[in-house]
């Protein structure tokens, strides 16, 4: 067995036997929330959630609320545990973080309210169905992807001025990621519209990014493009690391790997997404109901740099972009 397989399932098992020695009181709402894997960035999203629910009153420091919160550690038999574990606890709703997390609990669970984060609206992740509708019990919060647009133009106004030629783009995306697939495809319309070379190669895990980053450098790109992708998020610190040697300006469309040193993005502070989607989940711990809820799109956008990668490279932003 792999051994960061082996390690997942003993602190499972460690945390399920930790939850069962302390009896939760059946008068206060149990709330589950998974995420897929590790990520600085990510867990934003989980304390956003969990200060949505202290202020609608479900506070486990005063002990209104039961959490449940699971980590799959990117392994999927680990994160099937876990939704089975979920449900045998009878949680009154679960959260998701991340579209893996989503996909999971929705493939497995049909009558707990979900309310899902930091993943693309249900028709980008196939969860449609023939009548175009979401899963019945799918609520929370998901973006459509047309924001990128926004931050992939960031990258032409600061880039190619300061080049002759065509400019060159470099992006990795996860084939096994439909939002990725689908982010993907959008940049490539765009970037042809543009008259942009779009340089992409595949990253279907974290574990690869060395190699595929340093064969994109070799590719002569001139900027690097960071797209919605869980494993670009996960081996993010690799890839920023390779671009500032080569000297290549990495810009995203996520805030949260602005913070983390890519130079800027038009995109969805993790936080608020997370924070946006407990509301709903604290309006039905606060109700029971489900009828007045909706798959809601990301409310919280911004445009923010990061003062010393855009220093590092010279770039100079006007003030409707924040500092970061």
């Amino acid at each position: 067995m792999n051994y960061n397989r082996f390690l997942a399932l003993i602190l499972l098992v460690i945390g399920f036997s930790s939850c069962d020695s302390v009896k939760k009181n059946k008068e206060i709402p149990t709330v589950g929330f998974i995420e897929a894997f590790e990520d600085a960035t990510i867990a934003d999203a989980r304390k956003g959630f969990l200060d949505a629910l202290n202020k609608g009153g479900y506070s486990e420091a005063k002990g209104t609320v039961n959490v449940i919160y699971r980590n799959a550690q990117g392994d999927m038999s680990t994160m099937s545990q876990i939704v089975s574990y979920l449900q045998s606890e009878e949680v009154n709703c679960i959260g998701t973080s991340t579209t893996l997390s989503t996909l999971a609990a929705v493939q497995r669970i049909k009558n707990i309210p979900i309310f899902m984060c930091i993943t693309a609206m249900p028709e980008i992740l196939g969860l449609q169905t023939s009548e175009k509708e979401a899963p019945k019990n799918l609520f929370g919060v998901g973006e459509n992807l047309n924001y990128i647009d926004t931050s992939f133009a960031i990258i032409k106004q600061m880039v190619e001025p300061k080049r002759k030629g065509k400019l060159r783009i470099g992006m990795i995306y996860n084939q096994a990621e439909q939002q990725s697939v689908t982010a993907y495809k959008r940049l490539d319309k765009l970037a042809e519209k543009s008259q942009i070379d779009l340089v992409a190669l595949p990253l279907n895990t974290s574990a690869d990014a060395q190699l595929i980053i340093r064969a994109l450098l070799s590719k002569k790109i001139d900027a690097f493009f960071a797209n919605p992708d869980n494993t670009v998020f996960a081996a993010f610190e690799t890839i920023l690391s390779n671009c500032n040697a080569g000297n290549i300006p990495v810009f995203t469309s996520e805030v949260g790997l602005v913070k983390r040193g890519a130079v800027a993005a038009y995109g969805t502070d993790i936080y608020q997404w997370g924070y946006q989607a407990g509301e709903e989940a604290a309006l039905f711990l606060k109700t029971g109901k489900t009828d007045q809820l909706k798959i809601e799109e990301v409310k919280v956008r911004k445009r923010v740099y990061n003062v010393a990668a855009a220093a590092r490279f010279g770039y100079k932003f006007t003030h409707d972009f924040e500092k970061l």
